[in-house]
Order: structure tokens, then C-alpha cells, then sequence
């Protein structure tokens, strides 16, 4: 079930923690996608907070909120950009979305084969696309104070096997949110070292979130170009396809 879009946005624009845990997850996305000239980026379920890094030097960027959640004007004093979509049917063509942000949208979806699906429909040939989920091990899947706190959370093997099964090829993956998910001001204040100790320990395992970037497969139509081929014998074998008797002479002189 997806949470109310009203939740999210006081929690990460209204709140010290949430301030905090969207600039350590767009650091460590835009760490993934330095550059995006000339491409379409697109977030579907509530991305906005880590699309703003993507917004004047992509192509066109468009922030795709399901019907369960709620919608939100999106980016704040500019033209919106946000648009409510069914959850399993965008308004987008297929295959024209080059870079895709998945954030509090997979891990709350009741029917995750379908958005899955969806995701790869419009998905450029060869596009990319980040998970932001909830790390299984991790202590923000362990609390409800944060959107991390609620649907399923994952472990890196369990999710990539989930890709693998719906078309898509992991490539990379980051972690991001190892100060724990506290709204007291110690650890805010802390929450700068505790990121950077994370990054350098590369301590997966107690971050609270994953970013996992996976591939659009394309899998070639199978033609009858093995039939064609095999009509005419290979020539490498044409001396032991029709074997040909010594000559006479030969055979009398070995009598």
C-alpha cells in the first residue's frame, strides 16, 4: 500500500531528518548519473526529492506519481512537471524514458510483476533505471519514523533476483543512509560523518537504503537463419562429406 503523498512531502521538506536523508540519497544517485545532457529522466512514485540534481541539464524531466498516492506540484516555484498516473499504466509512449528513478514506489506496490512491467514498457532499448528500496539489514527498515519503515524491504540478492526475473540486468549499486534514522539533534548533527564513514567502510549492510541500477533487456526475435544455414554443407567438412576410393594405380602398388 502506498503512503499519502501529504506524509512524504512533511517528512522529507519539513523535517531536519528527511532534509538530511534527501541529500545523502540524491548525492549518492547523482554519484550513479553524473551526466544526463540530451536524455529523457523520469521518477515514478515519489522521486521528486532526487530529481531537482537532473532538472537543467537533462533533456526533459518528468515526475510520474500513482493514483494511491497522491500528487504534488513539483518543482516548487517552476512550471510543475508532475503529473498522477495510473499505477500500471503510464501516458508515456514505449521506450521513451533513457534514465528512470524508482523511489517509495516497488517496495509499497501490491502488485509488483505489473509495475515491473510497466517500468520495462517504457524503458528506452538499453535504458536505465535506480531502485531506491529499503535495505533489508539496515536500521530505517526497522523504524517507522521514516517511508523506510513501511512495505517490503529487501536485501541486494532478493532484489536482484527480482530483476533478473522481470527483464532487467543489474549493473551497479550504491548504499546511502547510515546515520540512524533518529530525529534528535545529535545525530543529525552527526549525520555528515556518519554518511562519510559508511561510503569509506563500504558498510552495506547496516545502510538503510539501496540504490540499484538495473538495465532494460532486449532480447533479439528468434529467425530461421540456423535453417538457411545448414542447407549447404560447411566447407571446412566438404572432403569428409562424400568420401572418393583411391585411384587403381595406387591400389596395385600397395599389393
Amino acid at each position: 500500500m502506498h503512503l499519502d503523498v501529504v506524509d512524504l512531502r512533511a517528512f522529507y521538506y519539513r523535517t531536519k531528518l528527511g532534509r538530511s536523508a534527501q541529500r545523502s540519497l540524491q548525492e549518492a544517485l547523482h554519484g550513479l548519473w553524473p551526466v544526463t545532457d540530451g536524455q529523457i529522466v523520469a521518477g515514478f512514485g515519489f522521486a521528486s526529492p532526487f530529481l531537482r540534481p537532473f532538472l537543467h541539464s537533462s533533456e526533459k524531466v518528468l515526475n510520474l506519481m500513482p493514483g494511491q498516492q497522491g500528487v504534488m506540484h513539483w518543482p516548487p516555484g517552476e512550471a510543475n512537471l508532475s503529473t498522477l498516473v495510473d499505477e500500471f499504466n503510464w501516458p508515456l509512449p514505449a521506450g521513451y524514458v533513457d534514465r528512470l528513478v524508482v523511489a517509495h514506489g516497488i517496495e509499497t506496490c501490491d502488485h509488483p510483476t505489473e509495475l515491473f512491467n510497466e517500468i520495462w514498457r517504457v524503458l528506452a532499448p538499453g535504458g536505465k533505471v535506480v531502485f531506491i528500496v529499503p535495505n533489508r539489514s539496515g536500521m530505517w527498515a526497522r523504524r517507522d519514523v521514516t517511508p523506510f519503515g513501511y512495505g517490503r524491504p529487501y536485501s541486494l540478492s532478493q532484489f536482484e533476483a527480482q530483476l533478473r526475473k522481470h527483464r532487467f540486468q543489474p549493473d551497479r549499486v550504491v548504499s546511502a543512509l547510515y546515520a540512524p534514522p533518529s530525529h534528535k539533534p545529535y545525530w543529525l548533527k552527526s549525520a555528515r560523518f556518519w554518511e562519510g564513514l559508511g561510503k569509506r567502510l563500504d558498510s552495506r549492510m547496516v545502510a538503510g537504503a539501496l540504490l540499484v541500477e538495473a538495465t532494460k533487456q532486449v532480447y533479439a526475435t528468434p529467425k530461421n537463419g540456423l535453417r538457411e544455414a545448414v542447407k549447404v554443407p560447411l566447407g571446412v567438412l566438404e572432403g569428409l562429406t562424400k568420401p572418393k576410393p583411391k585411384p587403381a594405380a595406387n591400389r596395385s602398388r600397395n599389393r
